[in-house]
């Protein structure tokens, strides 16, 4: 059984900054999200019309999911499950569900607002766009914990139940927002451990 694991791209979105392996390869003028979304998906994404349907969290993840998942796949690569974090969980969807049947004359919860009041639903986005079949896990806490998804990544690489894990912290609250996500495998230069994770995490 393999103990050590690596990390093998990592990708970041913040302040309008796009940035992969540490490089900058797309920077926004404005900082807000909406901003800085509409812009980064037309640079970075090209034609993927279903995105502009998606919350704000989904969007974010797929983002930074991409950069990662287009370069690093070849056609039969499904096998990639994902573990993901943050500490918000879905609350903005959710604060835009509770607005849609608050006032009881004007009841109208919306079906396209609703579908996105769980935080794992960016996963499965992603699962969708890159047709990945591996486990997945969406764990909410106060703050950016890599323990516990090196917990939850080693154990899917061990018992074979993925070849690859796509990892990270996805936050979106009231426009801050941040993602950094990286992809571990049993190959590359980068340790996958904690130490690490936060290097690459803060700088």
């Amino acid at each position: 059984m393999q103990d050590s694991f690596f990390i093998s791209a990592f990708a970041s979105f913040k302040n309008g900054s796009l940035k992969i392996n540490g490089e900058e390869v797309f920077k926004s003028s404005g900082a807000d999200f909406s901003t800085a979304i509409k812009k980064a998906y037309k640079s970075q994404l090209g034609d993927y019309p279903k995105f502009h349907k998606m919350d704000e969290l989904s969007q974010l993840a797929v983002l930074a999911s991409d950069q990662i998942l287009k370069e690093g796949l070849n056609s039969e690569e499904k096998n990639i499950a994902l573990v993901f974090s943050n500490s918000a969980s879905c609350l903005e969807t959710d604060r835009k569900h509770q607005a849609s049947i608050k006032d009881a004359d004007n009841y109208y919860p919306s079906p396209s607002v609703f579908v996105y009041t769980l935080p794992n639903i960016c996963v499965g986005e992603i699962s969708i766009k890159h047709q990945l079949q591996a486990e997945n896990c969406f764990i909410v806490t106060p703050e950016f914990r890599p323990k516990d998804l090196i917990i939850q990544t080693n154990y899917l690489l061990q018992s074979h139940k993925a070849e690859k894990v796509l990892c990270g912290w996805v936050n979106f609250e009231a426009n801050n927002y941040e993602a950094f996500l990286y992809l571990v495998s049993k190959t590359g230069v980068i340790k996958h451990s904690e130490t690490e994770i936060l290097n690459l995490y803060h700088n």
